[in-house]
């Protein structure tokens, strides 16, 4: 049986171009599990389910195949990359292909030990150039972060402005001349948004 595994770090982001190359290398949609979550480490619920946990027996058997677009979608944690290879390669006696990286392929080492050390190679220098990428992008952040907060800029999504006609609405609503649901309707707001807003001016007013 041959699996496909594809991760992103969160909901927001996209799965369809990784999910797209494991179906050109051939995978059939429903053996393509997928996780939106963190690579920092392996806590995921569909890569669990590949793999095994202490109470669930694991989707990959003896000779299948796992295929991954990268090594950094298996996970950007040095020590946990190398342990989980090794857990499916030598205890679940199952193969691992990396689509960009052809070197990363269990399947063509045969017995040739060159083969295998070469793999292994270049498995711990990819695994330790995730994780060195997952470290930079949190120094990036902070440093942005610190930054932003020199220069006295707002951090977070924009707050909403109010619409021209809100003292008038708010008080009619107030006096329940008017209902929250018409005053969302005529100013054009959501509910999370008209609500903040009310918030918002009740604090200063």
């Amino acid at each position: 049986m041959v699996y496909g595994y594809a991760r992103v770090s969160s909901k927001e982001q996209n799965l369809d171009r990784q999910i797209k190359e494991l179906e050109n290398y051939g995978i059939e949609k429903r053996n393509i599990l997928s996780d939106k979550q963190s690579g920092k480490d392996f806590n995921r619920p569909s890569y669990n389910s590949l793999v095994g946990t202490d109470t669930t027996a694991p989707l990959l058997r003896a000779g299948d195949l796992l295929v991954i677009y990268s090594i950094d979608r298996l996970g950007r944690n040095y020590t946990e990359i190398q342990r989980q290879w090794q857990h499916i390669t030598k205890d679940l006696k199952a193969n691992i292909k990396v689509i960009d990286m052809p070197l990363l392929d269990t399947t063509a080492t045969g017995n040739s030990l060159d083969s295998t050390f070469v793999a292994d190679l270049v498995l711990q220098i990819l695994s330790y150039v995730a994780e060195k990428e997952r470290e930079n992008i949190k120094t990036r952040q902070a440093q942005g972060i610190a930054i932003a907060k020199e220069q006295g800029k707002h951090l977070g999504r924009p707050k909403a402005e109010y619409p021209d006609a809100w003292d008038n609405y708010y008080h009619r609503w107030k006096a329940k001349e008017i209902t929250a649901t018409q005053c969302m309707v005529e100013l054009s707001l959501t509910r999370n948004t008209f609500y903040n807003l009310v918030k918002r001016y009740e604090a200063v007013n």
